[in-house]
C-alpha cells in the first residue's frame, strides 16, 4: 500500500472520471451514465439528477485530467482552488462498511464538490509525498488515457480501459519474432 486506503480509492475514481473521456468517447453522455458511473465507484451522498450536476461533473473531468499531466506549481494551484471552491473543512467519518476515513464536505453537498474535494485531498496526498511520477498517461501510441501506477516498483505503463498493455506485448513479441527471421 502505497497511501491510504481511502486515498488510493479516491485516486481510483479520478482516473476512472478522466478515463470516461479517454481516446475520443464520452462516457458520460447521459445522467444514467452518471448514475452507473458512481454506482460503480461506490459513490453516495445526495444528488440532483439532472444536467447541470452532469455538466459540473465533466468539468471537474476536464480539471483533474489537466492536473493529471500538469507540472507540481500548477497541480498544487489547482488542489488548492477545488478544496477552496468547496468550502473543504476535513472531518473523520466512518460510514457504509468503511472504518475512519476523511470527508471534507457534507454528504449533502453538491456531487460536484463532494467529487472535487475528494480528488483534491488524495491529489494533495500524491503531491506532499512527491510521489507524482505515480500519475501517468499510458503508453500505448493510440492511447491517451490516465493511469495510475500503484504498485511497488513503479512499472506500470499501461491503462485499464482497454487491451493497451496485451497489444503491446504481441506487437514485441511480432517484432521480435520477424527479426529472428
Amino acid at each position: 500500500m502505497v497511501f491510504a486506503p481511502d486515498t488510493e480509492v479516491a485516486l481510483r475514481t479520478v482516473v476512472n472520471l478522466i478515463n470516461t473521456a479517454a481516446n475520443g468517447r464520452e462516457g458520460l453522455s447521459s445522467v444514467a451514465d452518471l448514475d452507473a458511473f458512481l454506482a460503480a465507484e461506490g459513490f453516495s451522498g445526495g444528488r440532483a439528477r439532472d444536467a447541470a450536476e452532469l455538466e459540473s461533473v465533466r468539468q471537474l473531468r476536464r480539471e483533474l485530467a489537466a492536473v493529471w499531466t500538469a507540472d507540481e506549481d500548477a497541480a498544487v494551484d489547482t488542489v488548492n482552488r477545488l478544496l477552496r471552491d468547496a468550502n473543504a473543512l476535513p472531518q473523520l467519518m466512518k460510514h457504509d462498511g468503511w472504518d475512519w476515513h476523511l470527508h471534507a464536505t457534507a454528504p449533502e453537498a453538491p456531487l460536484a464538490d463532494r467529487m472535487s474535494t475528494e480528488a483534491a485531498m488524495a491529489l494533495a496526498d500524491v503531491i506532499r509525498g512527491k510521489e507524482r511520477e505515480r500519475l501517468r498517461t499510458c503508453e500505448s501510441d493510440d492511447c491517451d488515457a490516465a493511469v495510475l501506477d500503484l504498485s511497488r516498483n513503479r512499472s506500470k505503463r499501461y491503462c485499464d480501459t482497454g487491451n493497451c498493455a496485451n497489444r503491446a506485448h504481441v506487437a514485441a513479441y511480432r517484432a521480435r519474432q520477424a527479426a529472428a527471421n
